[in-house]
C-alpha cells in the first residue's frame, strides 16, 4: 500500500469530534484557518454550484457570536424558568476555541439541481475542514441542534434569504490525546451487495 494512501486512511480513521470545553485555549494561527478553508472548498458540487457559505469568527466575535446563540436559547431573562448558569455556559462556549466558523449553503440556480445535493455538499465541505483540521493536528466540532438551521443564524451571519444555515465548526487546538474511534457494527452490516 503506497504512503499516501495509508495516511489518507489513518486521517479519515483518527478524525474525532472534539468538544470546545477539551480544548487548550491556544490560538490557532490565521494561516491554518485558510487551509482548512482551502479544502473545503475542493469537495465535490453537481453542476459548479458550489453552495457552501462561510463566516469566521474570532477574537471579540466570538464573545457576540455566544451571547446571539444565548439570546436565541433564552431570549427572556425576566421568563419564568430562565437558568442564569445555562445562558453563561452558552454564551462563553465559542470563547472556548479559538475560531468559529459559521456554515450556510446558498443553492444555485439550476432547477435540475435538487437541494438535498447542495446541503450533500455543503457537508462534504466541513468534512474536508474537519480531515484537513485533524490533518494539522487541530480540534475540530460541528455544532448543529435548534439554532443550527435557523433565520436568526443566517441573519446573525449577515447572509440573505437565499441563504441557510446549516451550523458552527468549532477549531481549537486540543487540550488532550482524540478519544479512541469506534463503531456499533461492522460495515458488512450495513452493506447488501447485488450481482
Amino acid at each position: 500500500m503506497n504512503e499516501a494512501l495509508v495516511h489518507l486512511k489513518s486521517i479519515i480513521a483518527e478524525r474525532r469530534t472534539v468538544k470546545p470545553d477539551t480544548f487548550s485555549g491556544e490560538l490557532i494561527d490565521d494561516h491554518f484557518i485558510n487551509q482548512i478553508l482551502e479544502q473545503a472548498n475542493w469537495a465535490p458540487t453537481h453542476g459548479y454550484t458550489e453552495p457552501w457559505r462561510f463566516v469566521v469568527y474570532k477574537g471579540e466575535a466570538l464573545k457576540r457570536l455566544g451571547r446571539f446563540l444565548a439570546d436565541y436559547d433564552q431570549p427572556d431573562p425576566e421568563a419564568e424558568g430562565f437558568n442564569q448558569i445555562r445562558y453563561d455556559r452558552i454564551a462563553n462556549r465559542p470563547g472556548l476555541a479559538s475560531h468559529v466558523i459559521a456554515i450556510a449553503m446558498k443553492p444555485g440556480t439550476n432547477p435540475k439541481i435538487p437541494e438535498i445535493e447542495e446541503v450533500s455538499a455543503v457537508a462534504m465541505a466541513v468534512q474536508n475542514m474537519w480531515l484537513m483540521s485533524h490533518a494539522l493536528g487541530l480540534a475540530g466540532y460541528w455544532s448543529t441542534g435548534k439554532v443550527a438551521f435557523s433565520d436568526e443564524l443566517r441573519d446573525f451571519m449577515a447572509l440573505d434569504d437565499s441563504h441557510q444555515a446549516l451550523g458552527l465548526f468549532y477549531l481549537g487546538k486540543p487540550g488532550k490525546e482524540n478519544p479512541k474511534g469506534r463503531r456499533i457494527t461492522d460495515i458488512s452490516t450495513k452493506v447488501r451487495w447485488e450481482s
